[in-house]
């Protein structure tokens, strides 16, 4: 599972040197302001501005499925990319540019859940990583609303989960509403789910609930911590 100005003194100088009775143009002053393409637009309206800030986040990844109840959780420190599992059978403490053979199934685990809770951000974190094409109308598979639609298409080397793909449907707030998981691009997705009840936890806006409209099935988080 699973983005120059050039100035040349010297071509100036020439130029201006045979237009000296023309006047000089005015310089504009203020900055160039990058225009953002959707998927920064997305990262932006969910609070990843506010990411730099952030020196560790706590969460516990839940799926209660019929009658039964999965959960982990994970302590990451972003800016040291340090790591720490907790289950109520055991703790594992490991830094991710350290993954050996020994560590892979765990940190799989890690990249799976952080992208559930993160997805927005990881627009920005993997624009190297992936294609995208957006829709300005589509109509979003659970509500059958219409809404936005941005599918994005993971490279094929790379990562634990390479050649996924996601359609990812959002209004005009830039907010993810529903998604759908297609693995490794197939047509038909293998799971479609809402993104509901966000929680505004410094700064960072973080949908906590995940559902399948066909059955049982709840995917959410709790025990978010932002320090």
């Amino acid at each position: 599972m699973k983005k120059i100005l050039i100035v040349c003194m010297a071509s100036l100088s020439l130029i201006f040197g045979c237009k000296e009775k023309e006047k000089a143009p005015v310089e504009n002053s203020e900055p160039t302001v990058k225009e953002m393409n959707i998927t920064e637009q997305i990262a932006a309206a969910n609070g990843f501005a506010n990411w730099a800030k952030v020196n560790t986040i706590t969460f516990t990844f839940n799926v209660d499925r019929e009658a039964s109840h999965f959960e982990r959780t994970w302590s990451w420190a972003p800016k040291t990319n340090n790591v720490v599992f907790m289950t109520r059978e055991d703790t594992i403490a490991y830094n991710r540019k350290a993954v050996d053979t020994l560590l892979a199934k765990t940190d799989a685990g890690f990249i799976n859940d952080k992208f559930w809770l993160l997805a927005p951000y990881q627009l920005v974190w993997d624009k190297n990583g992936y294609t995208y094409e957006h829709e300005a109308t589509s109509t979003a598979p659970i509500s059958q609303k219409p809404m936005q639609k941005l599918t994005i298409v993971y490279g094929n080397e790379g990562g634990y989960t390479p050649g996924d793909a996601y359609d990812l449907y959002f209004e005009d707030d830039f907010i993810l509403k529903e998604w759908a998981f297609r693995k490794g691009n197939q047509e038909e997705p293998n799971m479609v789910t809402t993104w509901e009840e966000y929680k505004n936890i410094k700064g960072l806006n973080i949908a906590t609930m995940h559902k399948r409209a066909d059955e049982d099935f709840k995917l959410y988080f709790t025990g978010i911590t932002v320090d």
